[in-house]
């Protein structure tokens, strides 16, 4: 009996450039033989395309996905390039919303953006292609992104995404360069929280904080909480510092619902000597000392999750010319990323992501085991 596992009716409500009637071949077919292959850890379409077209795996896809012929390499492309990205990003963000616990309070998401690297070096680009995602932290799961021309496109594409997800109770972190007034404001009246960075771009905020906490009596009466961290022959230790006392700060009525102010100290130690730095931060939550440990330590998460794209997926080697393509696939290795993740979690495996998609590719059934656990399935 076919089982499609919900890959092609979740996707089914992707928008085409034009118009398509099928002949032998579905644009929502392609689009699951790539995310499929994706989940194997393959890093382009030629590798996915000479995967779906071996005897066995044509086989799995047409008893488990309905799909019952691969199309060439060529027409696997020219489907890729009728998809309206837009389309298929909110398809993707609808299905991430879906899984999502009910109560977000204690969820962070992690704002950030990442250039293609070779979309810069390529004729077809203008510039490179920068996208910015929207990442849960203590999930590991990216639930949404926005497509901009550069990096200083981040910061709209930001409050637009606030727009588009729900994000109420949840706390957002970001780097300095959305340290704004009006992503604050953004951000509380999406009814969350925010744990912002301050540097030189918001100058006189930054010197405040930095006069604060560096005089030595005014130090001692914020709380403090430290962390030591060893890895080989680095120790990290980590030492926050924060206040509620915000009324001296000039200007503090014009950042939104802002409610507390601190800092971390960062030495790392090793065989060749101690480095120190200060971060300062702005957050509309009151925190504790180990809050902000651990909180700002989640603004790295979706750095992590750039690092996977490259690492398992190559993308910054990517040479596909068409930009729409380009971006279909980063959507799609983030599903992939999801998927895994979510498998990884469910079933209490112990296996590093790229042996979970080695598994995947040697034998099929431990792909449709992803499917049985990630919420892919109707």
């Amino acid at each position: 009996m076919e089982k499609t596992y919900g890959i092609r009716e979740y996707f089914a409500d992707v928008e085409t450039v034009e118009g398509h009637n099928g002949y032998y071949f579905s644009v929502t077919e392609a689009l699951t033989i790539v995310i499929l292959g994706s989940f194997c850890g393959l890093r382009n379409c030629n590798l996915i395309h000479q995967w779906a077209a071996n005897a066995g795996v044509a086989a799995m896809l047409r008893e488990h996905f309905g799909i019952e012929k691969v199309p060439s390499y060529y027409w696997l492309l020219c489907l890729l390039k009728l998809i309206k990205p837009e389309s298929l990003n909110r398809c993707f963000m609808r299905w991430t919303q879906s899984f999502l616990p009910d109560g977000k309070k204690a969820l962070t998401i992690s704002f950030d953006g990442k250039a293609i690297r070779s979309t810069g070096k390529m004729d077809a680009y203008e510039k490179p292609l920068h996208i910015v995602s929207a990442h849960i932290a203590q999930l590991g799961i990216t639930v949404g992104q926005r497509t901009v021309d550069e990096k200083s496109n981040e910061i709209p594409a930001v409050r637009e995404l606030l727009a588009l997800l729900n994000v109420k109770g949840c706390m957002i972190v970001a780097d300095a360069l959305h340290c704004q007034k009006e992503t604050a404001i953004a951000i509380v009246e999406a009814e969350a929280d925010y744990l912002l960075s301050v540097k030189d771009n918001q100058k006189n905020l930054h010197n405040d904080l930095m006069d604060y906490v560096q005089d030595d009596e005014l130090r001692k009466t914020m709380v403090t909480c430290t962390k030591r961290e060893k890895s080989r022959d680095r120790i990290e230790k980590r030492t926050a510092f924060v206040t509620n006392d915000i009324g001296w700060l000039e200007d503090c009525e014009d950042w939104a619902g802002l409610a507390c102010i601190g800092a971390i100290n960062t030495q790392f130690t090793t065989k060749k000597g101690t480095t120190n730095e200060w971060h300062y931060y702005i957050s509309s939550r009151k925190l504790s000392a180990k809050d902000l440990l651990e909180q700002a330590r989640c603004e790295w998460s979706v750095e992590t999750m750039h690092w996977l794209l490259d690492m398992h997926f190559g993308e910054d080697y990517c040479r596909i010319q068409d930009e729409d393509v380009q971006q279909s696939l980063n959507i799609i290795r983030k599903i992939a990323l999801n998927s895994i993740k979510l498998y990884k979690e469910k079933s209490n495996s112990k296996l590093p992501l790229s042996k979970i998609m080695f598994a995947s590719l040697l034998d099929f059934h431990n792909l449709l085991d992803i499917l049985v656990y990630d919420c892919l399935e109707n």
